[in-house]
């Protein structure tokens, strides 16, 4: 069947009002929108128009006759399909309603509604939401193994759910993806393959869907019934796909089945895949032609966004890839010149606080730049700690977008909330906080324990936290929290004893090492991610001579700044990881923590794969629209007193000198 256009304009028989396409695109895109039907693979830089390209498509599809309901467009998030769909509304009166238009999700859930029966699937299936997979999958392990969430370090049901989710996402066996992605699960990886075909078991019986059977289900459906898959490939004379370097396996395989018939345009950009921990597979871009002989490459590499100077040092990052390993490419500026982006040394985390502190207070008050054009951009959440203390005490409200601050982090708050009910056993928060992370302890047994301690300490004139270890104490424990308590208590004492002869770090260390430790295993699928935030503390606490300085600095922190008690003006500077900014763009970009073993990760440097870190650093860099500053270190604070050397990052030592101005802070500060 021939699907090639014939270039006569039937905007006049579609309905469809006349565009000037030449007019509203440049060479590249206009390439891209009016390209022959067949597999089309558009490569689409940073800040170079990839959404604009997409919509001109479904428009210059329609002004050629295609109808609404031949057009297949698949995105990430509902967001940016609506988006597209109410631009292509505007420009050609079609309304969204008439395509399909939606996530991933959102489509298998219609195709499967239709047609689920050719899979045995009943048509008035239930979705669970996240929390009722969850609970379902723990009646299934409770039924399979009754002691298995009874040990705390073995994953609560949230992060098993994970766990198993990524392996179906990936198409990995549970063992690989636990080892690679889970490694604190290493012992138990075995149990796991039985609860995973349980459950899918249970919920075949019960007529319910999780997200991922949406997916799952929605290929099974493409593969075991040929004449669904063909009523697809026949209505969907056109399929495009947003974001396509973010697709995982299931994702890339749908789109394969469904363009049976190769009229496929997939739009991503290989340099901006940096969600492999979700399950993102770089190979579905890179292998594209493979799987679908013919494709035409259109590259779209004209920026809008930076200066020529910023798209020159993004250019020297890519150049620094490993050969063949991705689609050449070079940003190319349509913007006049500017400054040479800054590489900016300091001795360590406080003075590059510091730097941006005062730099970002002259661009607001002397250079006139708003506050919400300024963003801070980090690897890791707790590099931006120190940034977080100085803002604080200097009154500039700052916006962290990726979530919640520091020292609001729920793990971070019941490290804090052990060392303030040792440093002070009268605060009865602190105590609640902690106790009701015991198994079935809830607010009313906290109080209870808490009562028959507080009594026991006042009779036998006894400390508190000893007192709780007693037996007449231990009574008032609900049975499920009784094996814990003594591992619970010796914590609390081991830090109340460090306490009365070490420093703030030595405690923090210690709470860090104890029964919290292990509670964290079962209770996060993160959990080496939020470990390396806990051991940050180590280094904040280095800096203060006694436990009850570092705890009130912790609190005005928190007092000052939790969006609950002040109302953030919506102007105000950004601050927030690498992951969370892509798709933005700031005036002024800051990069900190851009050492070794920070960013790139010392995870990523010592399983000898930093590529996807190198991409992050090219997401970071081309944020920036006018000014470009890249900061590090050189001691890390975290390790305390005496630090731990560091060397600039290899992002920025494979530069080429001449592509970035060094920034010696005391010529340019006088300090």
């Amino acid at each position: 069947m021939d699907h090639s256009f014939d270039h006569h304009d039937r905007s006049a028989h579609s309905g469809v009002p006349p565009i000037d396409f030449r007019a509203s695109l440049n060479d590249e895109q206009f390439a891209a929108v009016t390209a022959e039907p067949g597999p089309l693979l558009i490569l689409a830089g940073a800040g170079s128009g990839k959404t604009r390209t997409l919509t001109y498509r479904v428009a210059y599809l329609l002004s050629k006759g295609v109808r609404p309901a031949e057009i297949l467009l698949l995105t990430f998030t509902n967001k940016a399909a609506k988006e597209m769909l109410h631009r292509v509304h505007d420009l050609t009166g079609v309304e969204p309603g008439r395509f399909w238009g939606g996530t991933f999700h959102s489509i298998g859930n219609r195709a499967l509604r239709i047609y689920g029966d050719a899979i045995g699937l009943p048509k008035n299936f239930t979705i669970l939401d996240a929390d009722e997979s969850e609970s379902l999958l723990k009646q299934v392990v409770e039924t399979e193994n009754k002691l298995f969430f009874k040990d705390k370090t073995n994953p609560k049901p949230g992060p098993l759910f994970s766990v198993l989710s990524l392996a179906r996402n990936t198409q990995k066996p549970i063992d690989e993806t636990v080892e690679r992605y889970f490694p604190q699960y290493s012992e138990i990886k075995h149990m796991l393959p039985p609860f995973a075909a349980a459950y899918a078991a249970k919920k075949r019986a019960q007529d319910v869907l999780d997200y991922d059977d949406l997916l799952e289900l929605w290929l099974e459906l493409l593969k075991k019934a040929p004449d669904v898959a063909a009523y697809f490939a026949n209505r969907f004379r056109h399929v495009l796909v947003d974001e396509y370097q973010d697709t995982n396996t299931i994702q890339s395989q749908i789109v394969d089945a469904l363009a049976g018939h190769h009229q496929v345009m997939a739009v991503g950009d290989d340099a901006q895949c940096i969600y492999s921990w979700r399950g993102a597979d770089f190979e579905n871009l890179m292998t594209f032609e493979d799987r679908h002989p013919g494709t035409v490459i259109h590259r779209i590499e004209t920026n809008y966004r930076s200066t020529p100077q910023i798209l020159n040092l993004a250019n020297g990052v890519l150049d620094a890839q490993p050969k063949g390993r991705h689609f050449e490419k070079e940003l190319r500026a349509a913007r006049k010149n500017g400054q040479r982006p800054m590489v900016v040394q300091t001795i360590d985390d406080r003075e590059q606080a510091d730097f941006i502190l005062k730099r970002t207070r002259n661009l607001i008050e002397e250079e006139g730049v708003a506050p919400g054009e300024i963003a801070i951009l980090y690897r890791s959440h707790f590099h931006a700690l120190e940034i977080q203390l100085a803002f604080s005490r200097a009154g500039i409200p700052y916006q962290i977008t990726s979530g919640v601050k520091f020292f609001e982090r729920q793990h971070v708050r019941d490290l804090i909330a052990f060392v303030q009910f040792v440093a002070n056993p009268r605060n009865e928060s602190a105590w609640n906080r902690i106790a009701v992370l015991l198994p079935k302890v809830g607010d009313k047994g906290a109080q209870k324990i808490y009562a028959a301690a507080y009594d026991h300490a006042k009779l036998m004139q006894r400390d508190f936290v000893d007192a709780l270890a007693t037996d007449d104490v231990k009574t008032k424990v609900s049975k499920d929290a009784k094996d814990e308590w003594a591992s619970f208590t010796a914590s609390l004492k081991q830090i109340s004893d460090v306490m009365r002869t070490g420093k703030p770090e030595s405690v923090i260390s210690t709470a860090i090492d104890g029964w919290y430790a292990d509670y964290m295993k079962g209770e996060y699928a993160d959990y080496i991610d939020r470990m390396e935030e806990l051991k940050a503390l180590i280094g904040f606490a280095s800096r203060f001579d006694d436990i009850e300085e570092m705890l009130s600095q912790i609190s005005l922190m928190n007092g000052e700044t939790s969006e609950k008690h002040v109302d953030v003006p919506p102007d105000t500077v950004k601050l927030t990881t690498v992951h969370q900014s892509k798709g933005l763009e700031f005036d002024i970009v800051f990069v900190i923590g851009v050492a070794d073993g920070m960013f790139p990760g010392r995870r990523a440097i010592e399983a000898d794969d930093v590529e996807e870190e190198r991409r992050l650093f090219y997401v970071a860099v081309t944020r920036a629209k006018n000014e470009l500053y890249i900061c590090y270190p050189k001691v890390a604070t975290r390790a305390g007193p005496g630090g731990l050397l560091l060397t600039p990052s290899r992002f920025i030592t494979e530069l080429s000198p001449d592509l970035y101005e060094p920034l010696r802070i005391k010529r340019q500060f006088g300090w």
